[in-house]
Parts: structure tokens; sequence; C-alpha cells
């Protein structure tokens, strides 16, 4: 039975590379809602009826667990949607927060994400009610999200918005930077140059991957790669390949869901 994995775009793209590593032969279904992307700047209710309808069709094709690789849908739609679906659901925020923790010691810590993640709290509730003594600073980082889905995970452009959103949680000399996007880990390289060698990255989507390989074991078989897409798959392949490598996806395939 294969491992269900969707996201709004090609961010959840760092949650699969992640749980391939971790599972080599685990067949994936990965399902990128590239039609209706971003979901950073959807209510929770429209977010909440994306994040069923998407599970609904991995449910039909047979996966045995989903991971919400989508921050935005893990603050809004996890809780909410776990006691409906049949089979183990996973998002983003409680493993992010527990690598968080691991790391942080005094802090302070800083959040990124979606300005509906940010919004929502969840991260810096989580962690304050882990650690009450703990400074945890958030800022949204709305601009983000669409220069990866662009492919400008680099350059004079991306690292300007990214000093220019980092500003306020430098002044706070955070030591630890919580990557509250599954699209943010394409921008690691920036982020590392911006924030300096001092402050620690904690990527929410290898610590998903991490999480999960704690509670269960690989697969035997050889492990595929299918990528279903409510969008025409345009430039998408190309960039698929080029961050997880030639020959990796089996398939792509455009869905229409509900």
């Amino acid at each position: 039975m294969p491992l269900g994995v969707f996201d709004s775009g090609m961010g959840g793209l760092t949650v699969v590379r992640a749980l391939r590593s971790a599972f080599p032969r685990r067949d994936i279904f990965y399902v990128g809602d590239t039609a209706r992307v971003p979901y950073g700047n959807k209510s929770a209710e429209t977010v909440l009826g994306y994040s069923r309808e998407i599970i609904t069709f991995l449910e039909a094709k047979g996966v045995d667990r989903i991971v919400v690789a989508c921050n935005t849908a893990s603050a809004f739609a996890v809780e909410k949607l776990r006691s409906s679906v049949n089979v183990p659901l996973h998002g983003m925020i409680e493993s992010g927060v527990a690598a968080t923790l691991r790391v942080a010691g005094d802090g302070p810590v800083g959040v990124i994400g979606t300005s509906a993640t940010i919004g929502s709290g969840a991260y810096e509730k989580a962690l304050r009610q882990a650690r009450p003594s703990l400074k945890v600073f958030g800022q949204a980082t709305p601009l983000l999200v669409p220069l990866v889905e662009e492919g400008w995970v680099e350059g004079e452009v991306t690292e300007a918005v990214i000093r220019k959103y980092l500003e306020s949680l430098l002044r706070e000399k955070i030591k630890v930077l919580v990557l509250g996007c599954t699209h943010y880990p394409h921008l690691k390289g920036v982020l590392a140059k911006v924030l300096g060698p001092k402050v620690k990255l904690v990527d929410s989507s290898e610590a998903c991957a991490e999480s999960l390989r704690d509670s269960q074991g690989a697969k035997l078989e050889e492990g595929k790669l299918r990528i279903f897409l409510t969008d025409e798959p345009g430039p998408y392949q190309s960039r698929v390949e080029s961050f997880l490598g030639a020959g990796v996806v089996s398939s792509i395939e455009k869905i229409r869901l509900p």
C-alpha cells in the first residue's frame, strides 16, 4: 500500500525527498494542488475543503497513511479531519515543534510561514505550551511561495525579499529559525546566507520524515513515485527532475477533484 502525500504545489516535494530518503523502497502517491496554489492566502474553511477533497482522492487510491505536506493545511485541517479519515493522518506542526525543541535551548526562536500559518499561531502556541519560557517570534513571508513555484530559489531578488522579511527576527537575535512551510527548504541556501552560521534552521519536512521513520519500517519492494496534479503539468516535470533527480518519477497525471 502506498504512502499518500499532498501540498498546494511543489513545496511538498521537500517532504517527498525526505520520505524517499527515509523509506527508499516505499511507493509514494503525491498530489500537488497546482490549480489552487497557494493555500497560505486562503481562508481556514477553504483550506479545510481542499484538504478533504484530496484526502478522499488518496484514500480511494488505497494509501495506508497520508502526510499533509503543507503547514497551512496542517494548521487548519489535520485535527478537524483526523477522526473522519480511515488511515493515519500526519501533519507538519507536531514534528516541526518537536525538532525545534531539541535544538532551541533558551531561544529565542523565529518562525516563518504563510500568512495563514503564522496567523493561526499554531507553531507559537505549541512551542510555548511545551516550553513556556521560550520566546517565539512569528513572521509571515507570503512572497516566498510564489518565488519557489516560479523556480526563483536563488539570486538577488530572492535574497532581497528574504533579507526584508527577516529584519525583525534578526533584531530579536533569534538562535533558531523554523521553516514553517514546505516550500521554504528550497531556499535554504539563501536563508543560511542571510542568517549567518549562528542561526540553526529547522526543516519541518525532514522532521516529519524522521518522525515517520520512528513509527514504521521501510517496505521491501522497490518504491515508485506517482504525481497527480490538479492543473496541466507544464514545466512542473522538469522542476521535479531538477529537484529529485531524473528518472525518479514514474508518472505525472492531471486529475480533476470534486
